[in-house]
C-alpha cells in the first residue's frame, strides 16, 4: 500500500500523481466518496476523503475526530482479513484531509436492497450472514472491532459478494484493552455500549444479529421514535419474533438470532461460532466456510 506525505499539500499532490479523480459517488457524515482511477493501469477504485478542518470547525466530538484520523491505520490491519472486507489500497494525508483509496463496490448496499425488496428469503439471508460473519471473524482475529455494523456499511462488489466497509468508527483491541464510548448507530448498537460499560468485539456480533433480523423480516428488533427510546428498547433487549413478520422464518434462524442478540456477553456467540451454526452451515452455501 502506498502512502502520501504529512504536512502541506504533499499528500494531495502525491494522490493526484498516482490517481485520476472522477465524480462523486457517495457522501457520508464527514466526508465524500469519489470514483478514481490508477494513473498507471486505469483500474477503478473508490476514494474516500475526510476533511480535517470541518471536523474541528463543527466542534465535533473529540472521539469522532480521533476515529477519523486513525481510520487508515485500523483499515490497513484488516484489508487482508477476509475477501468480504473492503480493502484499502493506498492512504494519503495532508494538513487538510485524509484520503483513502478503497475497493470500488458498484453493486449498491444492503440497506438499499432490503428497502427495495423487503424481507430476503432464508437461503440468501444465510449466505449474506455467512459473508458478514466471515468479515467480522477476520477483523476480530486481527484485533479490530468495526463498531458500526449496519446495512448501510455492507456493500456489494461487481461479482455480487458482500463487503464490509467504512471503518471510520473501528477500534483496535488487539492488546487486550477494553473498548469504551457510545459508538455506532442506535438501532444496531449493543446494550453494553448503550449502558456505558467497557465492551469487547462481540458488540459487532450483536449488530450483525440486528442486520440478520432486518434481512429476514424487513423490520428492526428494537424500535423507538427517538434515539433515547431506541436505546431504552436495546437496554431491555426483549427479543420477539412477531408472527406476521416471522411466520415463514425457520426455528433454526430464530435460534441463531437469539444467540447473536444475547444480552449476556459471555453467552453471546462470537463471529466464528456464527459461521459454525447449523443454519449457516446448511443454508449459507460456500460462504459459510471461512475464506
Amino acid at each position: 500500500m502506498s502512502s502520501g506525505g504529512g504536512g502541506g499539500g504533499g499528500g494531495e499532490e502525491a494522490l493526484r500523481r498516482e490517481y485520476v479523480i472522477g465524480d462523486e459517488i457517495g457522501r457520508g457524515r464527514f466526508g465524500t466518496v469519489r470514483r478514481c482511477y490508477a494513473a498507471a493501469t486505469g483500474a477503478a477504485f473508490a476514494l474516500k476523503s475526510t476533511p480535517k478542518a470541518p471536523l474541528r470547525e463543527l466542534e465535533a466530538d473529540p472521539l469522532d475526530l480521533a476515529l477519523a484520523e486513525q481510520e487508515p491505520k485500523v483499515h490497513l490491519l484488516v484489508s487482508a482479513a477476509s475477501r468480504h472486507v473492503v480493502a484499502l489500497h493506498a492512504a494519503f494525508e495532508d494538513a487538510d484531509a485524509v484520503h483513502l483509496v478503497l475497493d470500488l463496490c458498484g453493486g449498491g448496499d444492503l440497506f438499499s436492497l432490503v428497502s427495495a425488496r423487503g424481507p430476503i428469503p432464508e437461503p440468501e439471508a444465510a449466505d449474506l450472514a455467512a459473508q458478514l460473519a466471515d468479515a467480522l471473524a477476520g477483523c476480530h482475529r486481527r484485533g479490530v472491532a468495526h463498531r458500526d455494523v449496519k446495512p448501510d456499511n455492507l456493500f456489494f462488489d461487481g461479482g455480487g459478494a458482500l463487503r464490509l466497509g467504512d471503518f471510520g468508527s473501528a477500534a483496535w483491541f488487539g492488546d487486550g484493552r477494553p473498548m469504551t464510548g457510545l459508538v455506532g448507530t442506535p438501532y444496531y448498537v449493543a446494550p453494553e455500549v448503550v449502558a456505558g460499560r467497557e465492551y469487547n468485539e462481540k458488540v459487532d456480533v450483536w449488530s450483525a444479529g440486528v442486520v440478520l433480523y432486518v434481512m429476514l423480516s424487513g423490520t428492526v428488533p428494537f424500535y423507538g421514535a427517538t434515539a433515547a427510546e431506541i436505546f431504552e428498547a436495546v437496554l431491555r433487549g426483549n427479543l420477539r419474533f412477531p408472527p406476521r413478520a416471522f411466520a415463514k422464518v425457520s426455528p433454526e434462524a430464530k435460534d441463531l438470532m437469539r444467540r447473536m442478540l444475547c444480552k449476556d456477553v459471555s453467552r453471546r456467540f462470537s463471529a466464528e461460532q456464527v459461521l459454525r451454526h447449523p443454519w449457516i452451515v446448511t443454508r449459507g452455501g460456500s460462504a459459510a466456510v471461512s475464506c
